[in-house]
């Protein structure tokens, strides 16, 4: 419907306008129609929405394209597409915002949605599934589809939250619209054949996450929505976004019962002046809907989406039949123009530079065929440390394309000051063929892996410790450091529905480094430890790419639980111990006021050991802010045998900030932050303590090495601004306890560089 399109376009364009006025008019609640209506709509959805059946069935379309968006005469004169064969007819009208654009992915699914209310539970069962473009260029561009996905969902104005572009938004009918939007009712008119009431909403500040538009109610005592315009408008704080409008019809089944039917979503961002515009369309059609009981055996497992054998091998014919809208021509010859765009050698070039900034490795192939092997990480080559200087490094891992069940991944590095020689050589066997790396899920396979390298004591049950050129601008103590000369051999099993067990067994030796020492008769010590562990992680979404693993949602509970024990005698371990360890992190949203993340960390290591085996706390040497870290405790500042922490972060999103004049203008969104550790070191681990000296296993400690004393905890506390120039983020910590110690510092500033809506 171009026209409609076209129409509903230009009428949530003037929302900015409208806003800007209705914001300087005195609003009341008291005695308003608006608002008495509303919460009739708010008190009836609970029995019009979908989860309200004891049982519902549908079928779902889903398709999302993105384009460069508002092309003009110059960029077939001059630019990267000039020149491009087929440029010309992959340019297309956009019916939304009368604009020519540019389709660079599309993607497709068509899948069926089941719902039971009592025991509750929904499975989502993808049929058929396609996607084209520029993520086939990419060999990360599954990061590319995945993301989209994540922050242009499906939405449903029926939840008091709805989530969309990785933020939290206020529900025009939820429990809280009446105090956080102002409605007003503007007239009477027909949708289709009904008869309904059109009511305006706005947020009470322009600046908060909030949406604005109108609501369609039906003028009967039904109270229910037939439609919805949802917008979010440019002065709002959301980043980049240019315009964002979303529109949902409701109407009734064959049965009568009251649905969805389309959920349409147009998006326009510009990131910065010197990027072109991009537009995202979103075009949702559901049908078929079904509401008798349905068998149980529909929900067996723990998955909650099932996917069918060959859904993302799916014919023409089958799209034909399920598709209900035409792809536009763009988006039809979009696979034979990525092939023009990949055949071109200048393009080439800058795609390859371009995959090496964002992938942060080099694909090397032969003969014209795909990569076997990608060298890298590129941010590693060159990196510092206070043992080693200046340090380089060189490696790669190969893909799929070499082999689908077999890759090798290892570095060779070199301290240039210490002229040491590190390295890292690891075989994976995956059980399950992959695409192109053996981090794709669901993870079936056996690692074996060796390595000699350097890391700080606290970083010893790191599997990767980081050195790279960001890590390198430190502040505190980086002279203490040991190596690590590791043998492993890991088996993991990782379940579509979240839980992941993990069994290794490592035999590791390590030996001081800089300014660490042990004692005159150990100079080293050698560890046999054999370790199993869980990780439950329902509904996590993550995407395998040449950097590892990118978690894509961050609103789930995380729960891990790792048990080690030391066997002395074998395989040369000198030790017996037992440490476990249970980590929790999860987000919670605060509403209209931003967002908590929170972790929580504890440890417990059972026996008698030497200070390296004890737990000693990830103490955050760089100005480069780093997530579960401690910014202001220097390395190996306290070691413990038992011990709990806590990170807690509140990013306010703006809310303060928003309603300061000049300042607001800026979008900074405001964040504050306390990081805390309660520890304690019990007597059969303190080498100065009376009876323990003796004790062969234990160590005396470095200097500047402290236990803590009494019930007082280290307590660091943040206070920063991000979203500064929209990219950056800047954190004052400051540190309030402990601060006789030596080498405590009170203060600091950490940042970091952070895209985020």
């Amino acid at each position: 419907m171009p026209a409609d399109s076209l129409k509903w376009y230009e009428r949530v364009q003037q929302l900015d306008e409208i806003m800007v006025r209705s914001d300087k008019k005195k609003y009341s609640r008291k005695a308003n129609p608006a608002v008495e209506l509303m919460r009739k709509v708010i008190a009836a959805r609970r029995d019009t929405r979908l989860s309200a059946h004891d049982y519902y069935h549908y079928c779902k379309y889903r398709k999302l394209t993105m384009a460069v968006n508002d092309i003009s005469h110059d960029d077939f004169e001059k630019g990267m597409f000039a020149g491009i064969p087929g440029f010309f007819r992959q340019v297309e009208l956009c019916p939304h915002n009368n604009k020519l654009i540019l389709p660079v992915v599309v993607t497709e699914a068509y899948t069926q949605e089941t719902f039971r209310k009592d025991p509750r539970d929904s499975k989502t069962i993808v049929r058929g599934y396609r996607s084209e473009g520029i993520n086939k260029v990419f060999r990360s561009g599954g990061l590319i589809t995945a993301a989209l996905a994540d922050f242009f969902p499906d939405i449903d104005i029926y939840d008091n939250r709805i989530r969309l572009l990785q933020q939290s938004f206020t529900s025009p009918i939820g429990d809280d619209a009446l105090r956080f939007y102002r409605f007003t009712i503007v007239d009477t008119l027909s949708v289709g054949t009904d008869r309904c009431v059109r009511l305006r909403f706005m947020p009470d500040n322009i600046l908060d996450f909030g949406f604005c538009g109108d609501i369609y109610v039906m003028d009967d005592s039904s109270y229910r929505v037939r439609r919805c315009e949802l917008s979010v408008p440019k002065r709002g704080g959301v980043n980049f976004v240019d315009g964002l409008r979303i529109l949902q019809e409701f109407g009734a089944a064959p049965g009568g019962e009251w649905v969805m039917t389309l959920d349409e979503m147009v998006g326009e961002f510009k990131m910065f002046d010197f990027l072109k515009k991009c537009i995202v369309i979103r075009t949702t059609h559901m049908g078929g809907h079904y509401f008798a009981a349905l068998p149980d055996k529909l929900f067996r497992g723990f998955d909650k989406e099932l996917v069918e054998r060959g859904a993302d091998r799916r014919d023409d014919s089958f799209w034909d039949m399920y598709r209900p809208v035409d792809l536009t021509p763009g988006e039809r010859n979009l696979p034979e123009f990525m092939r023009n765009v990949k055949m071109m050698g200048r393009n080439n070039i800058l795609l390859t530079a371009l995959r090496s900034i964002v992938e942060n490795y080099v694909e090397v192939g032969a003969g014209g065929r795909e990569a076997l092997v990608d060298i890298g990480p590129v941010n590693a080559i060159i990196s510092n440390n206070s043992v080693d200087g200046f340090r380089t490094r060189i490696g790669g891992k190969t893909t799929a394309n070499l082999n689908r069940h077999l890759f090798f991944n290892g570095y060779y590095a070199h301290g240039w000051k210490s002229r040491a020689d590190y390295y890292k050589a690891e075989l994976t066997y995956s059980f399950r063929p992959k695409i192109y790396t053996p981090e794709e899920r669901p993870k079936r396979s056996i690692t074996l892996t060796s390595v000699y390298d350097i890391c700080f004591p606290g970083d010893r049950g790191v599997a990767d410790p980081e050195h790279n050129m960001f890590t390198a601008l430190t502040w505190g103590d980086t002279e203490r450091m040991m190596t690590y000369n590791r043998q492993r051999l890991t088996f993991e099993r990782e379940e579509t529905w979240g839980l992941t067990s993990s069994l290794m067994i490592t035999a590791e030796e390590n030996m001081p480094r800089g300014k660490l020492m042990f004692t005159a008769a150990t100079q080293s010590i050698r560890t046999t430890e054999l370790r199993a562990g869980l990780r439950f992680a329902p509904g996590e979404r993550f995407v395998a790419t040449k950097r590892g693993r990118r978690r894509i949602n961050r609103d789930v509970p995380v729960l891990t639980l790792t048990h080690a024990v030391g066997i002395d005698g074998f395989l040369g371990g000198g030790y017996d111990y037992n440490i476990t360890e249970l980590m929790f992190s999860n987000r919670f949203w605060m509403k209209s006021w931003g967002k908590v993340d929170v972790r929580l960390h504890a440890a417990a290591q059972w026996n008698s050991v030497p200070f390296p085996l004890l737990v000693i706390p990830s103490a955050n040497q760089s100005y480069m802010l780093r997530d579960g870290m401690f910014n202001l405790m220097d390395n190996m500042e306290f070691l413990s045998d038992r011990c709990l922490s806590a990170d807690i972060t509140w990013d306010i999103g703006g809310k303060i900030f928003n309603r300061v004049p000049f300042v607001r203008d800026l979008r900074w969104r405001e964040c504050l932050g306390v990081k805390a550790m309660w520890s304690s070191l019990t007597s059969k681990n303190n080498p100065y303590e009376a009876g323990c000296g003796t004790d062969g296993a234990l160590m005396s400690f470095p200097d500047d090495v402290h236990v803590m004393s009494g019930s007082t905890p280290y307590v660091e506390i943040m206070a920063g601004v991000h979203n500064v120039f929209r990219f950056f983020d800047i954190e004052y910590v400051r540190r309030l306890t402990y601060l006789g110690h030596p080498t405590a510092k009170r203060q600091g500033v950490r940042f970091r560089f952070k895209l985020q809506f």
